[in-house]
């Protein structure tokens, strides 16, 4: 954004030579510079006003790289390291094999934080003024779900959304993991596995990656897949080459 000039403009008596006397060549440049300031300033001021009712935008982006600074909370190292992370993501078609069964992901477990189950604990950690019953059920508060831009106070209405699906993670290796491995995996509170989201954009993503599915909200996409490789990296999930296209083409906007 411009910022009006504190700069007063030039003095309007020009140079004094000696004896305090003005000198004759410096007044006319004096007037000019003057007229100058003053043109410039009513300039900025009109730049400013303009920019304030919409009219124009005067946000500077980095001219050097050609890209605008990342929407949301993902900043330029977040994505810098997500694409690091995916150049060490084994990338191979995709196998569904046989067998997959969500009870093979047991989740939501209980005590994970005093009596509360990992739902809870992330309906607690996402949500806004979140209070509780003796079972660490939300009885009030408010979710915002940043797939929608939704915002919803009544926690049926709220999805724990895995980032990598229980059946996209049992394509991309799982499906060769224990029990036991499954269920740290369904209940991951370490990385960004779990969110609070809408019930309606939880089951409209489905188990799709996001070659198939992204969130409708754009401005969240970059946020959306530094999460699916992070989660990915850290379980050393694969991705097949159309998930892969899909997750450098966002990264190539963010």
């Amino acid at each position: 954004m411009a910022k009006k000039s504190s700069a007063k403009p030039p003095s309007r008596t020009g140079s004094t030579g000696r004896g305090g006397k003005s000198s004759k060549g410096g007044k006319p440049a004096s007037r000019l510079t003057a007229i100058a300031g003053t043109v410039i300033g009513l300039l900025v001021i009109a730049a400013f006003a303009l920019q304030q009712l919409g009219v124009i935008d005067l946000e500077v982006t980095d001219s050097g790289t050609g890209q605008q600074g990342s929407p949301a909370g993902t900043s330029s190292s977040d994505v810098e390291q997500a694409r690091q992370q995916l150049e060490e993501l084994t990338i191979e078609e995709e196998y569904d094999p046989p067998g997959y069964d969500r009870a093979l992901f047991p989740h939501w477990d209980r005590g994970v934080e005093d009596n509360c189950t990992t739902r809870q604990v992330v309906l607690l950690r996402d949500g806004e003024d979140v209070e509780t019953d003796e079972n660490c059920q939300p009885v009030s508060g408010s979710w915002y779900s940043p797939f929608d831009s939704e915002t919803f106070t009544d926690a049926q209405d709220i999805d724990i959304d895995h980032m990598v699906a229980l059946k996209e993670g049992w394509r991309s290796g799982a499906h060769a993991w224990s029990t036991e491995e499954r269920q740290r995996f369904a209940n991951d509170l370490d990385s960004s596995q779990l969110w609070a989201v809408s019930a309606s954009s939880n089951r409209s993503k489905g188990d799709a990656d996001p070659a198939n599915w992204l969130p409708p909200t754009e401005s969240f996409h970059c946020d959306y897949v530094v999460s699916w490789i992070e989660v990915k990296h850290v379980w050393n999930l694969s991705a097949d080459p159309e998930e892969e296209a899909a997750l450098r083409e966002v990264l190539d906007g963010c």
